[in-house]
């Protein structure tokens, strides 16, 4: 099986790393106004490359080094140090693994971006997200895949944190951390602009349905029934959330959007990704069904109730979601309610005081928002010199 295990893999890499690009900036790219668009396409490309080569420098070896302290796995891996072509991590060859995994360190920083469009300056979201990819996700990488403290052994004993393909190493984190730079970044000051296209937003997400097949299915690191069943319920409770998104907006509103039911959608993914590996299609209907509910009146909570300015629904969609698949392994008893409330408790802690003192750090080398005049005028052409839309050509 190793070739087709190694096939397989090849395919997913492809899949996630389409996750962010096209998909994600496209999804997020549609819901910004005109005169902000190729901004955040920006911070995606840029985001996308620069997390790559720190993964080769540093990332893979912080995650998956052979440290045996728990917290993190040295750096004896640095540059891919004594792996070549003929490597193997498990059944694939290692730098593969590493290439796969690499594409989840790309579109974690990168689901931040939706927190902060608009407004943010461009040298803080490189510096930001960088360091924050190799001080927060990748040692949390290492706690929870990379046999870490809050694995198998570790501090919750024979049995610990479940989490299939990133419910608390990619959706926690992100969604925690754009929470706290939303709030330390204030509100835009026009926040009642609606998405300036919706088709990009639809087309985005529909892409990131597709890539997510890679997302949770590759997560088996195997061609086999279980990427297979992996792949089934992450669709299944997509669907699932669309609809249920739809109809909750119906219900409340009195008319279903196409943005709300692709949100559904991406609600869905985010809440199954993490029990992707360990339940059946009718549980993953059941989580599709509450997830499209759940995570719009988590959007409500933080934009009504809180009054914070979470531009695109980051943690109300993939923090809440992710949260929520967490712990329905428990529930169905996948996983020891200990074990998964934990890590969710320690992880949330550590990715809360990391963000914050990094967000403190990075803003004083570099201008965390842009001034008054260039968020009015937009980012693309104050920022990039670009304009989206030409509209005398």
């Amino acid at each position: 099986m190793v070739g087709a295990d190694t096939a397989w893999i090849i395919v997913a890499t492809a899949l996630v790393l389409f996750m962010t690009l096209p998909g994600l900036a496209l999804f997020y790219g549609g819901l910004v106004r005109s005169r902000n668009v190729l901004s955040v396409f920006m911070h995606c490309y840029a985001i996308a490359c620069l997390m790559s080569v720190l993964w080769l420098a540093f990332g893979y070896s912080i995650a998956f080094g052979s440290g045996t302290s728990g917290y993190w796995g040295g750096l004896d891996k640095m540059f891919l140090a004594g792996i070549d072509a003929d490597t193997l991590a498990g059944t694939i060859p290692e730098v593969l693994f590493f290439a796969f995994q690499m594409t989840f360190a790309v579109i974690t920083p990168a689901l931040i971006v939706g927190a902060y469009v608009e407004r943010v300056g461009f040298g803080f979201v490189l510096l930001f997200s960088g360091l924050w990819m190799l001080l927060c996700y990748a040692p949390v990488v290492h706690w929870i895949w990379g046999g870490g403290m809050l694995a198998d052994g570790g501090i919750f004993g024979e049995t610990g944190a479940r989490d299939f393909a990133g419910g608390i190493v990619v959706h926690e984190t992100a969604g925690l951390a754009a929470l706290i730079i939303a709030v330390m970044l204030g509100a835009r000051k026009e926040q009642s602009k609606p998405p300036h296209n919706p088709g990009y937003v639809m087309i985005g997400a529909a892409m990131l349905w597709v890539g997510w097949f890679g997302f949770n299915g590759g997560s088996q690191l195997a061609a086999d029934g279980g990427a297979a069943m992996a792949l089934t319920v992450t669709h299944i409770s997509a669907a699932a959330a669309s609809l249920s998104w739809a109809l909750w907006e119906k219900v409340k509103f009195g008319k279903a959007s196409l943005v709300g039911i692709v949100t559904g959608t991406i609600a869905g993914l985010a809440s199954i990704t993490p029990a992707s590996g360990f339940v059946d299609p009718v549980t993953a209907l059941c989580i599709g069904g509450v997830a499209g509910i759940l995570c719009q009146e988590a959007v409500v909570l933080v934009r009504n109730t809180l009054k914070i300015d979470d531009t695109l629904d980051v943690f109300a969609v993939h923090g809440v979601g992710g949260i929520f698949g967490t712990i329905v392994i428990a529930l169905v008893g996948q996983g020891t309610w200990v074990a998964q409330l934990g890590s969710l408790a320690i992880v949330g802690v550590f990715t809360t005081v990391v963000t914050i003192a990094l967000v403190y750090i990075v803003k004083a080398i570099t201008p965390l928002r842009v001034d008054e005049e260039i968020e009015q005028t937009g980012l693309d052409l104050a920022v990039h010199g670009e304009r989206a839309y030409d509209t005398t050509s």
